[in-house]
């Protein structure tokens, strides 16, 4: 094992701070070969930083801790940014399908939690989201979850990059959307929350 003092041992330490990792599913899966069948494990991790960036992987080998290690690191190369609205939900209702799964995400005031079930929950733990509503229609099957709740949140849109594609200020899209939600805060607070 790295003494403390070498660098090497401080980066891996940081680096294991520095992200979140929830283990979603462990499969035990079979090859069948001439002589009978050759049994592995297949893991899918979620890793996220808790600060908007997550990803997913999938892994397999002979031996459980393997198959997490492999899935980690291909969730840590495949990792997206989800844009989060006042760090804590997101900005607007949106929905994400991947074969049978369907899922429905709707952003929720302060204070009302992750509610969200299964693998929905552990995105949402990973992306650094503290208050959302999830509901998970058609396949509860645990890839199909995931990728579901990824294709999601890859489709929120900040008020910032729909004014900068609409050629608009972002007040003026606040100002649009606190008015369709019979909200009547002051433009400038609302921007500044939303360009944070």
């Amino acid at each position: 094992m790295a003494h403390p003092s070498d660098p090497k041992f401080n980066k891996e330490d940081r680096e294991e701070s520095e992200f979140h990792e929830k283990l979603v599913a462990v499969n035990r899966v079979a090859k069948v070969v001439k002589g009978g069948r050759r049994f592995g494990f297949a893991a899918l991790m979620v890793v996220g930083d808790g600060k908007g960036m997550v990803g997913t992987g999938h892994g397999k080998a002979k031996e459980v801790p393997e198959a997490i290690r492999k899935a980690t690191e291909q969730a840590k190369r495949k990792m997206i940014r989800v844009p989060l609205r006042e760090g804590r939900t997101i900005h607007h209702d949106v929905k994400g399908v991947s074969g049978a799964g369907k899922v429905i995400l709707r952003s929720a005031p302060s204070g009302t939690g992750v509610i969200a079930g299964g693998p929905m929950r552990a995105v949402c733990d990973c992306v650094g989201i503290q208050d959302v509503v999830g509901k998970a229609i058609g396949s509860s099957n645990p890839y199909n979850m995931v990728n579901a709740t990824l294709e999601a949140l890859k489709a929120i849109e900040s008020p910032r990059q729909i004014a900068a594609r609409r050629g608009k200020k972002v007040s003026d899209i606040i100002m649009t959307r606190e008015s369709a939600h019979g909200n009547k805060k002051s433009t400038a607070a609302a921007a500044e929350a939303a360009a944070e």
